[in-house]
């Protein structure tokens, strides 16, 4: 945000041994990204490839480019980018949010003063990781159990692990790989990802074989990439790692974000639980086609995502040709960053930009719609956010759940918490909530 208001829409500069080419303005934006061609590139995940190279490992489709990449997107995007097919998961997801709603209720209880939530973020996290591997491997694997069990634990642990050491092993210089402790934990949490999903798909590759044995029907979504053909074994192993590590921060942080905002808006809370329960009565479980009625609900999520893009930044490489960006010729190749934060933060798009606004979203409010390109959480084209669809069902039948259920009011204790950026953006101290039964 600095940069901008001090270089405009376009600055040079340096992250580690990168040199970027930074766009902070929706025009530009929007310019560059309708020049990326078949094969965009999102950066070069120099990293990630090394882990995949080191070990022997198949790339999935962060890490994976070209002509690959797209053989590789078109297989996964099937059963999952439509929102006709990510409905098919709305029973799946209400059965964990289910899980969800009994697990707050519990932890609340065991609070001295009978209704504070600690560390909401933490739940949330292991909700979306268990909605997340449900969908992929078709497997519950118990976050939301009382007692975790040690395996899942450890692979939650793994992939903290893997986003923390990854920043210390971009900026530090490969010499220091032998003498300081960040590189090998970083190869370590990405072993630990590889080995679980392993695991899980192996099991499920067995279960498979003796359900085709027996002519009995099977669906979901890792049965219809071990049956298609299309993928080797070992090109799934690398896909499933990737989706499981991208599909748990989006959902976990944004709802974090919308439920601390609606704790401190009351009058905002109160319009969304009127809202859900003049839509579904208390008798039903909200379910796919009740969101298209609930405009307030989504667009809540919408701003969450606005003031929180899940990624603040991040990069595009245009690989096939020269490309002309804002007046300026770029030679292929040029690293753009896309400043999403800084541009979903600028008054000129979202007037007071720091306040939580959801009503500037709903139609009354289209006259002044912002640019479509001043807020792309998800990102754009075809290397857009492959979960897309059912990261929104996620989010959108959690909160609807959980409003439904609950009044959720702040920690009296709670000072402002700020966002932190580690890769993706978190928060900088645990939201503690208090949630009162309705």
């Amino acid at each position: 945000i600095i940069s901008k208001k001090l270089y405009g829409p376009m600055w040079k500069s340096k992250f580690g041994s990168y040199n970027n080419i930074n766009i902070g303005s929706p025009e530009v934006l929007e310019q560059l990204l309708r020049q990326e061609g078949k094969y965009p590139i999102r950066s070069d995940m120099a990293l990630w490839k090394e882990h995949r190279d080191k070990r022997d490992l198949p790339y999935g489709p962060f890490t994976e480019d070209g002509e690959r990449w797209h053989r590789l997107r078109q297989v996964l995007n099937k059963r999952m980018l439509k929102p006709s097919e990510a409905v098919l998961y709305a029973d799946v997801i209400n059965e964990v949010v289910s899980d969800l709603i009994v697990h707050l209720e519990d932890v609340r209880g065991g609070s001295p003063s009978g209704v504070m939530v600690q560390d909401v973020a933490q739940i949330l996290y292991r909700f979306a990781l268990e909605g997340i591997s449900y969908i992929l491997f078709e497997t519950r694997i118990g976050c939301l159990k009382k007692q975790i069990p040690a395996e899942t634990q450890h692979f939650i642990d793994a992939i903290g692990d893997t986003l923390k050491n990854s920043v210390f092993a971009t900026l530090l210089p490969t010499w220091t790989r032998e003498v300081l402790p960040y590189w090998n934990r970083y190869l370590q949490g990405w072993d630990t990802i590889f080995a679980f999903g392993k695991k899980l798909i192996d099991q499920k590759m067995m279960m498979l074989e003796k359900h085709l044995d027996q002519g009995e029907e099977v669906s979901g979504y890792l049965t219809y990439l071990l049956s298609t053909g299309k993928l080797s074994h070992k090109e799934v192993y690398g896909s499933i790692a990737e989706l499981l590590l991208a599909g748990i921060d989006t959902t976990s942080n944004t709802l974090s974000w919308a439920m601390y905002h609606l704790s401190q808006d009351l009058e905002i809370q109160e319009a969304l639980y009127q809202e859900i329960i003049n839509v579904v009565p208390k008798d039903r479980i909200p379910d796919a086609k009740d969101l298209t009625r609930m405009p307030l609900l989504k667009a809540i999520i919408k701003e969450t995502l606005r003031l929180y893009p899940v990624v603040p930044a991040n990069a595009r490489i245009i690989a096939e040709k020269d490309v002309v960006v804002g007046g300026y010729k770029f030679p292929k190749d040029t690293l753009f960053v896309l400043a999403h934060y800084a541009l979903s933060h600028d008054e000129t798009s979202f007037p007071e930009p720091e306040q939580f606004l959801p009503h500037r979203w709903l139609r009354e409010h289209k006259e002044s719609a912002p640019h479509p390109f001043s807020s792309i959480p998800f990102g754009y084209g075809v290397r857009a956010c492959v979960g897309r669809r059912i990261a929104e069902l996620e989010m959108h039948l959690a909160l609807a759940r959980i409003i439904r259920t609950f009044s959720v009011k702040p920690d009296p204790n709670c000072k402002v918490v700020k966002p932190l950026s580690r890769i993706v953006l978190v928060p900088d101290k645990p939201i503690n909530l208090n949630f009162l039964d309705r």
